[in-house]
């Protein structure tokens, strides 16, 4: 289905995805700000009920009249005057409000054009897949492959899918990626190829960043023809992870020049490129710009979640000399977030992560679990739930989501965290060679994290592999120890597993521990 963009003035709103350009430039109007303007829009020029604007606006809530005036005001004051200049929200006296100005409707069909940079959320589109076969008569097999993965990447809401139309139109045309990416008007392309051989089948699946030239994620299943049905969902999902850890370095590396009218979004955009280099230094200078924006724009929600974030992994990562005041930050921007935005999943995972670092751990589980409900394939919050149930004691139950945020985001920048939660998750369920295998995986990842190779030398212990222990406990001695290593809440938490673990790593040096730096988690 092609999206509806309403065009008045300089303005573009784009009522699938709530985004609102001005000259083809995103502009932070925020969740509620979306939702009023959609509402006024679609009216026509007609008068809206207030009681009408209040339902659209908070849903199944009871709030005041007063909170409409807010979101009025602000409304026009992102928008500017009229031409004539007068408002163009106007006021209808004990009614409710209209939209004065022209408005103009057009389609994002397949010859319109793309936004390219303008896209508040990332666009994919699924090409027809190749046949290999050879055999005419079985091109609906690839065709119906291509069907069900547009419909079930659908299902998520933070990425715009091309209609079926439009990707098949290209079947017999150019196949520049870049090419096929402009005409379509989105980011990412899939694509495939089957081949069928008697009652088994054999799926390739390419996802590839088309203006980059780079493949993002791929693929291959071999399959009885009666399962394929059964795994297009799981292939969906698979794309949907892919996507998304891409989407964060995307928002992030394009950096804006700073100029005297830089925008909330644009300082966003700044503190999102620093947060992910992972150092004190780039976390402090991001949690400036995520204020800044904040500031600047109460109403954006982004702005809140990653200053929600950033002082989470300061007080994670010991980067912080007053944890306490950092915390409250935390949680008072990520419930500002939710307020702002309660449906994005990004806003209760910012909750989350907070929570867990600031001894909340229950309030962290249902953040989490909110998060998961949101989107499905969200792999943070994934991660988010197994740190949390961890850091209480459940290793068990820590076990299955902290493996399923890994699969869906296996690059994540700050994994060497993710990877030891799951680790000491299956060592404390029992699970000790499961414990050393993830281990191997994690350090070939991260293979200068001090509290991998401790950890990897406490599994070797318990094992009775001496040597392979002594070694892993020497090369983590060897390295630079970081200020944290993100586990304080699981050392607060289970003192016993702790000390047991402690035990176990003086056990593979052979000495006592002396100083914090040859603890398995050094205290912070």
């Amino acid at each position: 289905m092609n999206a509806q963009h309403l065009v008045f003035g300089p303005f573009e709103f784009i009522t699938e995805n709530g985004c609102l350009l001005r000259d083809n430039r995103p502009v932070a109007i925020g969740a509620r700000g979306a939702s009023l303007l959609a509402v006024l829009l679609a009216a026509d020029g007609r008068v809206v009920a207030k009681s009408t604007l209040m339902d659209a606006v908070w849903p199944g809530l009871a709030v005041e009249e007063s909170n409409l005036s807010v979101q009025i005001a602000a409304l026009r004051k992102l928008l500017g005057p009229a031409s004539d200049g007068g408002d163009l929200i106007v006021t209808v006296p004990r009614v409710g409000y209209r939209f004065s100005g022209p408005v103009e409707s057009r389609t994002d069909g397949p010859g319109s054009e793309g936004h390219g940079e303008a896209r508040s959320s990332p666009a994919i589109a699924v090409l027809p897949f190749e046949n290999l076969g050879g055999d005419a008569e079985r091109q609906y097999l690839a065709d119906g492959i291509a069907d069900d993965l547009i419909m079930a990447l659908a299902r998520f809401r933070w990425f715009r899918v091309a209609s079926r139309g439009a990707s098949f139109a290209r079947r017999n045309g150019s196949r520049d990626p870049k090419s096929i990416a402009n005409e379509l008007g989105v980011d990412f392309l899939v694509d495939g190829a089957i081949r069928r051989t008697g009652d088994r089948i054999r799926i390739s699946v390419h996802l590839a960043d088309a203006m980059k030239g780079a493949t993002v994620w791929s693929e291959h299943y071999d399959l009885q023809v009666a399962e394929v049905f059964a795994v297009q969902d799981a292939i969906a999902e698979r794309i949907a992870a892919a996507v998304e850890p891409e989407l964060l370095l995307r928002h992030g590396l394009q950096v804006a020049p700073h100029t005297g009218n830089v925008t909330a979004w644009e300082l966003v955009r700044q503190g999102t490129f620093n947060f992910h280099k992972v150092t004190q230094p780039t976390h402090l200078l991001a949690r400036r710009f995520f204020r800044e924006a904040a500031e600047l724009d109460p109403l954006l929600p982004e702005a809140q979640i990653w200053r929600a974030r950033v002082n989470a992994g300061l007080i994670a990562y010991g980067w912080t000399e007053n944890p306490a005041a950092d915390g409250k930050e935390g949680l008072d921007a990520a419930l500002r977030a939710i307020y702002l935005d309660a449906r994005n999943p990004y806003a209760h995972y910012s909750l989350a992560i907070v929570s867990a670092y600031t001894g909340r751990a229950d309030q962290a589980i249902l953040a989490a679990e909110r998060s998961i409900e949101l989107g499905p394939s969200f792999a943070l919050g994934y991660l988010v739930l197994g740190m949390a149930r961890l850091f209480v004691g459940d290793a068990a139950g820590a076990r299955k989501p902290l493996a399923r945020g890994l699969e869906l985001n296996p690059h994540d920048p700050q994994n060497a965290v993710w990877f030891s939660l799951l680790i000491l998750a299956l060592f404390f369920s029992g699970d000790v060679e499961g414990a050393l295998d993830t281990g191997r995986a994690a350090l070939k990842a991260r293979p200068g994290w001090p509290a991998l190779l401790r950890i990897q030398a406490c599994c070797h212990t318990a094992l009775g592999h001496s040597q392979e222990a002594r070694r892993f406990a020497a090369a983590a001695g060897d390295l630079p120890e970081p200020a944290g290593d993100a586990l304080g809440p699981f050392r607060d938490g289970n003192k016993e597993w702790a000390t047991r673990l402690e035990g176990l790593l003086r056990e593979a040096e052979h000495q006592t521990t002396g100083s914090g730096r040859n603890a398995i988690f050094p205290e912070v």
